[in-house]
């Protein structure tokens, strides 16, 4: 197993660099290869409700009793709560000491349509939590009442009669194991998915590469050097310290969701990726990560959290306004309930600063001032996202005491 998942690695790595110099050189050819990424990414997609519904209703119900399930939504929530301000924080000193929106030219900016009426409020994700139709959220792929529903259907598996509750925990528990082999079968295709995907996006963001590295150069580097620092950084010094683990170690088994989160900057679309990841290479129990990393790739954003502060920061700068020690902590705690929020998809971050901007009164236009280089910056943060919901994975495990293959 673990010669085939260092060669489908190196094929990854392969097929990403061929995407790129494909992509940029033979732009006429993408058509030809573009499908085969969107074929991969309908496959993922296709798995994503059944396999997160099973694999929490069989977590919860290998948890035994609602007390086992309370502690780790505890240490869940803890992890996550304090990792996304953890993010936010690195960001805001980095944009406070570079002050990268300084002297920038406001007419750079692009047009942005639509996103204030797609953004909704902050007191929308609660009542998202709850869904009027499971059928209807499952059809619409909104993951986060699925998780809730999940949850109680669990829970409550668990309290009904003995005859039942054996029942329907190993029906759970056979579409479980069914789910993880169809995902298995689709990760054989990741490297031909990658590279349609990647030639694709090379190809319509070429003529873009030259914003990168103009007035957004500064901003750029700012987002990019707090989320590799969040990165390599802060959150294997947590797994070292919290969860007696090898950060680097873990790591590198998690190269093959992490690539394909770069490359379609979806956390949920890579859940499949990381479960597989996480429980055959790290050594976490399915227990663990069928109730840890759903949950994380719904709620715990890292990568966008950090995003949407140093954005903020930035368009407040450009505009020439200083905001105050309070409106700054303002925007920490909105860009961490804004990125709670934030739906597992492409582009979500960019939708969900409009809740930061409008909680400090600055002009939503100034979406348009970074809209040129935010598909770079999506797939990178949407990395960011899955790693640390996969170190969340391996710490909760090493407290609860499991012997995972990344431990010291």
């Amino acid at each position: 197993m673990r010669i085939l998942k260092i060669k489908l690695h190196w094929q990854i790595l392969i097929a990403f660099i061929l995407a790129v110099l494909f992509g940029y050189f033979i732009p006429q050819g993408v058509p030809y290869v573009s499908w085969m990424g969107d074929i991969f990414l309908r496959a993922l997609k296709m798995v994503i409700i059944p396999l997160v519904f099973s694999s929490i209703i069989s977590g919860v119900t290998s948890m035994g009793d609602g007390k086992n399930l309370g502690r780790l939504g505890l240490k869940t929530m803890a992890y996550y709560l304090t990792t996304s301000t953890l993010a936010i924080l690195t960001g805001l000193a980095v944009v406070n000491v570079v002050k990268p929106g300084v002297g920038v030219d406001l007419g750079f900016s692009k047009s942005v349509e639509g996103l204030a009426e797609q953004a909704g409020s902050v007191r929308d994700i609660f009542y998202r939590l709850i869904p009027e139709n499971i059928i209807d959220s499952m059809a619409r792929g909104d993951i986060l009442p699925v998780i809730f529903f999940a949850i109680l259907f669990g829970f409550f598996i668990t309290r009904a009669d003995e005859n039942y509750r054996l029942s329907l925990t190993n029906f759970f528990d056979s579409i479980f194991q069914v789910m993880m082999k169809v995902t298995l079968f689709i990760i054989r295709f990741t490297p031909l998915g990658i590279f349609g995907i990647v030639a694709s996006e090379v190809q319509r963001n070429a003529g873009e590469l030259a914003s990168i590295a103009g007035s957004l150069a500064v901003y750029s580097l700012c987002v990019v050097g707090a989320l590799l620092f969040h990165a390599l950084v802060s959150l294997p010094l947590i797994v070292r310290v919290m969860g007696k683990a090898k950060p680097y170690a873990h790591l590198k088994n998690m190269t093959v969701p992490l690539l394909t989160a770069f490359s379609t900057s979806s956390s949920s679309a890579t859940l499949p990726l990381t479960m597989e990841a996480l429980e055959n290479q790290s050594g976490v129990s399915n227990k663990i990560s069928s109730f840890t990393l759903p949950l994380g790739a719904t709620i715990n954003m890292d990568g966008t959290a950090l995003y949407e502060c140093v954005a903020a920061m930035f368009i407040a700068q450009a505009y020439g306004v200083d905001l105050t020690f309070t409106q700054q902590v303002l925007v920490v705690v909105t860009a961490l309930l804004a990125s709670i929020g934030a739906a597992g998809i492409p582009m979500a971050g960019l939708v969900m600063i409009t809740v930061v901007l409008s909680a400090v009164g600055l002009p939503l236009e100034g979406i348009g001032l970074i809209l040129a280089v935010d598909r770079i910056l999506d797939m990178i943060r949407t990395s960011v996202n899955v790693w640390s919901d996969s170190c969340g994975a391996v710490i909760i495990a090493r407290t609860e005491k499991e012997e995972t293959l990344v431990g010291v």
